[in-house]
């Protein structure tokens, strides 16, 4: 950054600072009468009924995810935007290097007609899509549940067995493993491939690597964000002060320096 940048970020850190400083001061003299500003109510880790989340310190968890009650979520494990894990009648659990993508729902049954109780387990490296429900569902290691799809009470899901996107499966299904099923009621599709499963395995991995670019993301400071939307502002414009900071000189080779005679009648009148 040259002077005169670092001379703007740091008045505009001071201005920053003196107007929280104001702010609480302000507070103060308030005294009974302040009242205090909430920007948000949400909290991405909820207990309830003296129920709290175990989080593994190497999971993701999306910032505006949530995770409510009896819930557990192993190492490696990542849980993305919009997410509701949800145990408050019943406990959840979720493995290693598992991923819950966006805007999925996870929930419980305390008990169903049947009389069963039925908690929500999700072994490792298990793949949940974009939008998928899960109720009350067994789902062993390595399994795959498409987007959209919807598991209802005591479906168990066999390692190495896919649900495919959108699809409904319904009360005590057992999908075996090496199955995928499909539709609306689901029901068994063929068997997997080789090629299949391979994809399920890696597509877990996948999820591990790009969680931990989403946890860096998130970790940032308000100042580090900032700074850096500073920065790819002055690699767009390309000026001579970036240029200085990175020591970069741009020339145009001599090759490209076409002389003004030969520029087509139109161009020159351009320049002119």
């Amino acid at each position: 950054m040259g002077s005169l940048g670092r001379a703007v970020y740091t008045l505009g850190s001071w201005i920053r600072h003196t107007g929280q400083a104001m702010d609480r001061l302000g507070s103060t003299f308030q005294a009974g009468h302040y009242i205090q500003d909430h920007i948000s109510k949400h909290r991405t880790l909820m207990n309830i009924y003296d129920k709290s989340p175990v989080v593994d310190m190497d999971a993701f968890i999306a910032p505006s995810a949530s995770v409510i009650g009896d819930v557990q979520v192993g190492q490696g494990s990542s849980i993305w935007y919009g997410s509701v894990l949800r145990g408050d009648v019943n406990s959840i659990s979720v493995g290693s290097g598992t991923n819950i993508q966006d805007n999925s729902i996870v929930h419980v049954a305390k008990s169903n007609l049947s009389g069963k109780v039925l908690p929500t387990i999700i072994g490792n490296n298990v793949t949940i899509g974009h939008s998928a429900v899960v109720h009350g569902c067994i789902i062993e290691d390595e399994a795959f549940v498409g987007m959209g799809a919807t598991l209802l009470d005591g479906v168990v899901v066999e390692k190495h067995a896919m649900v495919a996107a959108g699809s409904l499966v319904r009360q005590d299904t057992r999908i075996r493993t090496g199955e995928v099923w499909a539709g609306n009621p689901a029901k068994l599709l063929r068997k997997l491939t080789e090629e299949e499963i391979e994809f399920i395995i890696k597509s877990a991995t996948n999820y591990v690597n790009l969680a931990k670019v989403h946890a860096a993301e998130n970790a940032k400071s308000f100042d580090e964000i900032e700074f850096e939307k500073m920065l790819r502002k002055k690699f767009a414009r390309r000026d001579e002060e970036y240029d200085s900071m990175i020591g970069v000189v741009r020339e145009t080779p001599p090759e490209l320096v076409l002389p003004d005679n030969i520029l087509p009648e139109k161009s020159q009148k351009a320049v002119q």
